[in-house]
């Protein structure tokens, strides 16, 4: 080693092989290291002339490449997925302004959620820390991180068995503004599209959020099982308007399956909001485009990615903190999608006003 060369962490981490996380957490004399793990990371940092009164240097100038793993089911069409694109954007950004490099790798599933195959810069061992984005089951994240040692973060995603970070979106707090948005509008008969017993944990919330709401109102749910794309939504309103179980608005579970309902409302002659108001969920760029611009409820996509960046650090510098979920707020994004179909008695929108009231005290399941 030159001698203008002043030990560092990575050069630890090289030398025995171990990660970032494990170096930091020995030499710092956490738990969870096993004692000949800790015995060999001092030797070797002594060896190298390690300065050990630089232990408060922060570690996230350590963190040098780190991985962001996309999931991508098998029977979607491949292409920039206008979700996660916005995830992968705000990761960028930040690994940009605190000089790590980054490798982006999508992840084939099957319909079980279950890996096809893992991407070479996983097999490699090539990162020092991983953003897994996507629904991943527990069994997925579990072999990834009993097999390769480094901090993992869940971005869109959350295991309840697993020591892994998480940052997620309120899907339930999202789905009751929506709803109540359409009740609002004098809707009562709200159909749900884009969710099935299968859906990942995110839309499982959504529903949940969409059922609370009608309970709270006394209103009966109109729900097809559906896939969360655009024919899902197509297939939706199919069932649901051609039965007499026709509804007058529709809650989609994102903006895609909403795009597709719209769609379908359209060929069967009728018009949004006219006929049938619609709302969608995640604002894609999309949403603000289509005939009529959709009305939906805004996920911060980018802040989850910056946000996954930073925990990743914050999990490196502090390898013993407890496990740590952020959920983010959402915000009601009205445009041209709702049409109001009645103007209810005032004793009907008073009842309405103290329910909303009641309910927004507690967006949180």
């Amino acid at each position: 080693m030159s001698p203008a060369h002043t030990p560092t962490l990575r050069d630890i981490a090289n030398a025995t092989g171990l990660s970032l996380a494990t170096v930091s957490a020995a030499l710092n004399d956490k738990h969870g290291v096993a004692p000949q793990t800790r015995e060999r990371v001092l030797n070797v940092a002594l060896s190298i002339g390690y300065d050990f009164r630089k232990k408060t240097k922060r570690v996230e100038t350590e963190l040098k490449t780190i991985g962001l793993l996309i999931k991508h089911d098998l029977d979607m069409v491949r292409g920039a997925n206008p979700f996660y694109s916005q995830v992968q954007l705000g990761v960028t950004n930040f690994c940009q302004r605190h000089n790590i490099s980054l490798m982006v790798a999508s992840m084939d599933v099957d319909i079980s959620n279950h890996p096809i195959s893992w991407p070479a810069m996983i097999n490699q061992n090539r990162i020092d820390g991983l953003i897994l984005a996507g629904a991943f089951i527990d069994d997925t994240v579990e072999i990834i991180t009993r097999t390769y040692d480094f901090p993992i973060v869940l971005v869109d995603s959350y295991s309840s068995t697993l020591k892994c970070d998480s940052v997620v979106t309120d899907n339930v707090g999202g789905a009751k503004k929506a709803v109540e948005h359409l009740i609002k509008n004098g809707h009562e008969r709200i159909g749900l599209a884009g969710w099935n017993p299968l859906s990942p944990p995110s839309i499982q919330l959504r529903q949940q959020g969409y059922l609370q709401v009608l309970n709270a109102y006394g209103l009966r749910p109109f729900i097809v099982e559906t896939q969360l794309s655009r024919e899902g939504g197509q297939k939706a309103v199919t069932k649901l308007l051609t039965s007499n179980r026709q509804v007058t608005a529709l809650f989609c579970c994102n903006d895609e399956t909403a795009i597709g309902a719209i769609s379908a409302i359209r060929q069967l002659g009728l018009e949004v909001p006219r006929d049938i108001s619609v709302v969608g969920f995640d604002n894609i760029d999309l949403a603000a485009e289509i005939s009529p611009p959709l009305t939906t409820i805004h996920v911060q996509k980018t802040w989850m990615g910056a946000l996954g960046v930073q925990s990743l650090i914050e999990r490196v510098l502090h390898p013993d903190k407890p496990k740590t979920t952020i959920v983010l707020d959402t915000d009601l994004v009205i445009r041209e999608s709702v049409a109001r179909i009645a103007t209810p008695d005032p004793e009907k929108q008073r009842e309405v006003e103290l329910i909303q009231a009641r309910t927004q005290h507690n967006l949180l399941p």
